[in-house]
C-alpha cells in the first residue's frame, strides 16, 4: 500500500569544526547525494550542522522527530572513541528503543575496508515513529554503510506507519516481505 505523503528526512552533521566559522560539510552533502541516488519518491531534507555537544545533539534529534516530522534522521560524525564523540550517547538518550542490528551491520561492512572499523560506535534507534541512524564521518564510509543498511530502512518505516519510500532498484533494492 503506498501513500502520497512526502517523506521528511533529517540529516545532522556533528562536528566541532562547524562552530569554528568557515566549514564545508562534505559528509552531510554525501548523505543527501546518496539518498537522492536511492529514492525515487518525493522527499525533503531537513539539514543541520551542529557541534559535538550532547545536549545540542539531543535537542536537534528531538526537534527533527517531534516538531519537523522526520520519519528518518541520519547523523554523521561523533561516533568514534574520542572524548568529544557523543553522538551515540545522544541518540540512545532520545530513543524509545534501540536497533542494534544497524550498528552491527555497518561495522561488519566497514571492516571489509579498514581494520579500525571496530572503533566505530554507530548505532540506531526508534523515537516515536521515526528511525534514527548514526553514520561515520567520511563520505566513502557513509555510502558503504548506507548501502549495507538501507535495504531495511523503507520496510522499517512502513512498520512504523511512515511514508512509503520508493527506491531506484537499479541502485538499491529495498526488502519488503511479500504478502501471503
Amino acid at each position: 500500500m503506498t501513500t502520497t505523503k512526502q517523506a521528511r528526512i533529517g540529516i545532522v552533521t556533528v562536528s566541532d569544526r562547524a562552530s569554528a566559522g568557515v566549514y564545508e560539510d562534505i559528509s552531510g552533502k554525501a548523505i543527501i547525494a546518496t539518498l537522492n541516488d536511492y529514492l525515487t519518491s518525493a522527499w525533503e531534507p531537513v539539514y543541520e550542522v551542529i557541534p559535538d555537544e550532547q545536549p545540542e545533539i539531543e535537542a536537534m534529534l528531538k526537534r527533527m522527530v517531534d516538531e519537523d516530522g522526520c520519519c528518518l534522521v541520519v547523523t554523521t560524525g561523533g561516533t568514534g572513541p574520542a572524548k568529544r564523540d557523543v553522538t551515540p550517547e545522544a541518540t540512545e538518550a532520545v530513543c524509545d528503543r534501540m536497533m542494534p542490528g544497524f550498528g552491527e551491520l555497518m561495522r561488519t561492512e566497514s571492516l571489509k575496508y579498514v581494520p579500525t572499523a571496530i572503533l566505530s560506535r554507530q548505532t540506531a534507534g526508534l523515537r516515536g515513529s521515526s528511525l534514527l541512524i548514526n553514520l561515520p564521518g567520511k563520505p566513502k564510509a557513509i555510502r558503504q554503510c548506507l548501502d549495507a543498511v538501507f535495504p531495511a530502512v523503507p520496510y522499517c518505516i512502513d512498520l512504523m506507519e511512515g511514508p512509503y519510500l520508493e527506491c531506484d532498484e537499479s541502485v538499491i533494492q529495498p526488502f519488503r516481505p511479500k504478502a501471503k
